[in-house]
């Protein structure tokens, strides 16, 4: 791969202040498959003062020119999909379907949502004699994660892109290669020099500096809860708006009219999609109590049916977790899951058999869990659920908030007004009913720990405009 000793500030591949490199592993088998260069404070500096002198002629197109811009990126997207699906794969270790089904073309879905909410909204508006303008924030830091990476790039860049704003960003150093292809793609489509900005680096270097940095107008960041509360700290001082996406523990709730069968093994091979690596992962399962039997042995079945193996391989369904440090963390909680009297149903600590190379864990699923253990409180980012019994409607509700987080929720029944209405008393940002999958129109965020601001579509354009009220604005 070209580039990865590059960044890329004012529209070209420049070389980095400093010297320092580093080397992506690939998970499934511990060699290095690239290294790239490390930004530091001074390349932050470049690529933000490239992207305010871009903001004095991008911040002024027109929304013609705007849809025209993100037309051409998403032609030169769709070409470059196959890249993006395979470098995915290398770095982070997604199965190869997961990765040419929904991690690459999640990055078209986003821009082509961009698309269509620019389209539509209204820039302008009047209140009476008030004319109200809707006006891009400036310049946007975007730090992203590694777990979902051009997912979580587009679902920033795109509305951003829409809003007329410019950007820098710092993808996870973990998985940065996607980033490079991300910039290509931008390159390749005639996005304006300074516009986009890519500055390779860790959090504590480039992620703080752009944090802190007085010409960055607005901070998107998407990963841990104990990162973003450093990412608000930073960015307080210059009192810059602050969008985050964070960690979650969602409850899924089985009421007891559902299908047990059918939701239970649904909803059990849903959580360890992506290695279980998904912030919005309903690993919380409630079921009632005196039917938590029939649900261990569901779950059990379910989890039998999982294809843990290198990700290439034809009919793996789980890859490798990303790195050591978060192998070792999984591990660590599905130990503390035992020691704390969880029963252990299906999975436990160790690499599945035959895997003694790579982050591979065993999708493990614990029963009789309460939720003050920690295993039903700290959000575990592997494949990894627990059975939580409820004695009723009431109590489960009350479990389910019973969270520091608020992303995401589950419910599940036979009656669709029932479950809309347990839906209704859940405190988090989204909820699906019956096994609805996620749409990208709809507003994706979290209440409480689990962030604030909304991304996708029409939410996420609005996120990177200020409003101007304009008084006395009468016309004659």
């Amino acid at each position: 791969m070209e580039n990865t000793r590059k960044l890329y500030i004012d529209g070209e591949w420049v070389d980095p202040i400093g010297t320092d490199t580093l080397d992506v592993v690939n998970p499934a088998t511990e060699h290095t498959v690239a290294t790239i260069a490390l930004g530091d404070e001074k390349d932050v500096d470049r690529a933000v003062t490239a992207a305010r002198r871009a903001f004095d002629s991008y911040g002024s197109t027109t929304r013609t020119d705007r849809i025209a811009l993100l037309d051409r990126v998403i032609e030169v997207y769709g070409r470059r999909m196959g890249d993006l699906a395979s470098t995915i794969t290398q770095e982070m270790g997604a199965p190869t379907s997961l990765a040419t089904t929904a991690q690459a073309p999640s990055g078209l879905v986003h821009l082509t949502a961009a698309v269509d909410a620019l389209r539509e909204f209204e820039f302008e508006e009047k209140v009476g004699t008030t004319t109200v303008v809707h006006e891009p924030i400036g310049v946007c830091a975007f730090i992203t994660p590694w777990n979902w990476p051009v997912n979580q790039i587009a679902a920033k860049v795109a509305p951003a892109l829409a809003a007329g704003c410019t950007m820098v960003l710092k993808p996870s150093e973990i998985a940065p290669l996607n980033a490079i292809i991300f910039a290509e793609i931008l390159h390749e489509a005639g996005v304006p020099a300074g516009v986009f900005n890519l500055v390779q680096g860790d959090g504590p270097t480039v992620g703080a500096a752009l944090s802190m940095h007085p010409d960055i107008d607005m901070v998107s960041f998407t990963g841990s809860t104990r990162a973003g509360i450093e990412v608000a700290r930073n960015a307080a001082t210059t009192v810059k708006r602050v969008a985050q996406e964070l960690g979650g523990k969602s409850a899924n709730i089985v009421l007891d009219d559902a299908d047990f069968d059918e939701v239970i093994t649904r909803d059990v091979l849903g959580v360890v999609v992506n290695s279980g690596q998904s912030c919005n992962a309903g690993s919380r399962i409630l079921v009632p109590s005196d039917r938590m039997d029939e649900a261990i042995a569901i779950a059990k079945a379910a989890t039998a049916s999982i294809v843990v193996g290198q990700p290439e391989s034809e009919g793996t369904t789980v890859g490798p977790l990303v790195s050591q440090a978060q192998f070792d963390k999984v591990q660590r909680l599905i130990q503390t899951g035992i020691d704390e009297g969880g029963t252990l149903v299906a999975g436990g600590v160790g690499r599945p058999a035959g895997l003694s190379t790579g982050y591979f864990v065993r999708p493990t699923v614990f029963a009789d869990v309460t939720n003050d253990m920690t295993i039903a409180r700290e959000e575990i980012f592997g494949p990894v659920m627990m059975l939580i019994g409820y004695e009723d409607e009431a109590d489960a509700i009350r479990i389910a908030n019973d969270t520091a987080y608020g992303l995401s929720g589950m419910v599940s029944s036979s009656d669709p007004e029932r479950a809309r209405k347990v839906a209704r008393k859940l405190r988090t940002g989204t909820v699906h009913l019956n096994g609805a999958p996620l749409v990208f129109d709809a507003p994706f965020g979290g209440y409480k720990q689990s962030g604030n601001g909304r991304e996708f579509g029409k939410f996420g354009l609005m996120e990177y405009l200020e409003a101007k009220a304009i008084f006395g604005d009468t016309e004659e």
